[in-house]
């Protein structure tokens, strides 16, 4: 499993992550992406679901109409690792279109 990031490590992360926010307890990140309409936030899940398989790593996330939130977070570990940070800047690519 991968390791937790420390909180200076995390800080400079979420920097460069635009969009990105270290939820209220401090466990996750999360963003939030808005879209055309329900078919492009829905090609945008489909893209992150398939990313997220690969890395058998899965994100808690919710779709309202054409509004995508994610959270990622390493449950095992109790908090976010690289693998959260690898798995957020997919879905900022993949909602800016690449």
């Amino acid at each position: 499993m991968p390791d937790l990031l420390t909180n200076d490590a995390l800080a400079e992360v979420l920097a460069d992550l635009d969009g990105w926010s270290l939820v209220e307890d401090g466990t996750a990140i999360e963003a939030e992406f808005s879209f055309k309409g329900f078919n492009a936030a829905f090609g945008f899940m489909t893209r992150v679901a398939l990313a997220a398989e690969r890395q058998n790593h899965h994100p808690e996330w919710s779709n309202v109409y054409n509004r995508v939130t994610i959270r990622w977070t390493t449950h095992s570990e109790g908090g976010v690792t690289e693998l959260d940070v690898k798995l957020a800047r997919a879905c900022s690519r993949f909602a800016a279109g690449g």
